[in-house]
């Protein structure tokens, strides 16, 4: 079979093209388990951007959906990506956790002095051991291992154990409007899913999976297959598989680079290795060079994407959409000119704090800030919007009616406002 070319791709289309996979073009009615396989997970570095990331992407959120999820154990937070915090289905947890080691086994390879003498084969077993008989914050687990290697860095220890293991935050971190520290156990243990399933210690099951799930938004109820895990429509077809080409068998490695595309391509190799933490995935797409379309960008580089994969018009209208600090539509490609204007580009920090930004006419315009306080007449929320650039006014008013929207939707607060001007 001969490689599919489709010919040259211009950054607006490529904008268009990706907000279409990431659900920003129009809400989705799908429910936030599928959503969040879909997005092949959340950034999560802080406990509310999941959130807000589904409310900009789905038709009826609800925060509690998500929590709920989290609390019967079918979505959980935890370490992949680019060695970031992530909130993923439980299935996918399992999948994409294998797949991201090699950036793990660098990071502990960077605190190797700290490791001198250290056993790392007997840590591992100790550490799950430790984890799976109650969950531990970093510090008890610094602690612990710390008095069986005394030379060692107590950090070191620590570190050498999170990216040795699959971890997971265990609830109530990540609820909504709820909190609590930042505690770990395996993700076997929290979930029952993998080989070691059923033989860890120490934590009850709560909710039956899916419980507390609306129905009717295409979660998987029941104790049926989890999003990501479901198996193939036919023999040998992956999920995310283009149409026409089921015959051979994907790889995990090849369904990930499948599944990237389908929710941020058309992408480049090097685009996938930035989101992924990767690096040499180029063998791999061209493993599946004859199954895909291959494009050109302005500037020249390779694109690929599935065939079938949305590709609407440049001039497909946009909608304005607020995005939380730390979205994965502005972390996941080498070339981020689809969505940040060159003259915009790291306006979106002050110092090393992100803040949440938002887009207009599907590119990065500006940032925003919400605020709560209480007072005698209940709570008020205010939200600042600060744009990079001058706005029309229609554009002004569809970010005042999409901001009341997520102020009177995202808080409880009895009184609200939109104010347009510089964050303080």
């Amino acid at each position: 079979m001969e490689t599919r070319v489709s010919g040259v791709v211009g950054r607006r289309a490529l904008g268009r093209a990706t907000l279409a996979r990431q659900l920003l073009l129009e809400r989705a009615e799908m429910g936030a388990e599928v959503a969040v396989a879909h997005l092949l997970g959340l950034q999560a570095q802080n406990v509310k951007p999941p959130y807000f990331q589904l409310w900009s992407r789905l038709a009826g959120f609800r925060p509690e959906e998500l929590s709920e999820l989290m609390e019967s154990r079918r979505v959980v937070r935890m370490v992949t990506m680019r060695s970031t915090i992530h909130t993923h289905t439980a299935a996918d947890a399992l999948r994409l956790g294998p797949l991201v080691q090699p950036a793990r086994d660098r990071e502990i390879q960077h605190f190797g002095k700290g490791l001198v003498g250290v056993d790392l084969a007997r840590l591992k077993r100790i550490s799950r051991e430790l984890v799976e008989a109650e969950p531990r914050t970093m510090a008890q687990l610094r602690a612990e291992l710390a008095k069986l290697w005394p030379a060692a860095d107590p950090q070191a220890l620590a570190v050498a154990a999170r990216c040795s293991l699959l971890l997971v935050q265990v609830t109530p971190r990540g609820l909504w409007e709820r909190s609590g520290q930042v505690r770990l156990t395996t993700l076997e243990n929290w979930t029952g899913l993998g080989e070691r399933a059923g033989h860890a210690r120490g934590i009850k099951r709560g909710a039956g999976a899916g419980a507390g799930v609306p129905a009717g938004r295409g979660a998987a109820a029941g104790p049926g297959p989890l999003p990501g895990a479901e198996p193939p429509a036919g023999p040998g077809t992956p999920p995310g598989t283009p149409p026409g080409t089921e015959s051979t068998p994907a790889t995990p490695l090849e369904d990930t680079v499948l599944r990237y595309l389908r929710a941020f391509g058309p992408a480049s190799v090097k685009d996938m290795q930035t989101w992924a933490g990767l690096t040499r995935l180029r063998e791999v797409f061209e493993g599946l060079r004859e199954r895909l379309v291959v494009l050109r960008g302005e500037d020249g580089a390779e694109l690929f994407d599935l065939p079938e994969a949305p590709r609407p018009d440049e001039d497909v209208p946009a909608p304005v959409r607020f995005l939380p600090e730390f979205d994965n539509l502005l972390l996941s490609h080498a070339d981020r000119t689809r969505i940040i204007p060159p003259e915009v580009k790291g306006r979106t920090w002050s110092g090393n704090q992100a803040h949440c930004t938002f887009l207009v006419d599907g590119q990065l315009a500006g940032i925003w800030r919400l605020g709560r306080d209480k007072d005698g007449g209940g709570e008020r929320a205010e939200l600042v919007v600060e744009a990079f650039g001058a706005l029309t006014r229609a554009h002004r008013t569809e970010l005042a009616e999409e901001g009341e929207r997520m102020l009177r939707e995202m808080t409880t607060a009895e009184r609200f406002s939109v104010r347009f001007g510089p964050l303080k």
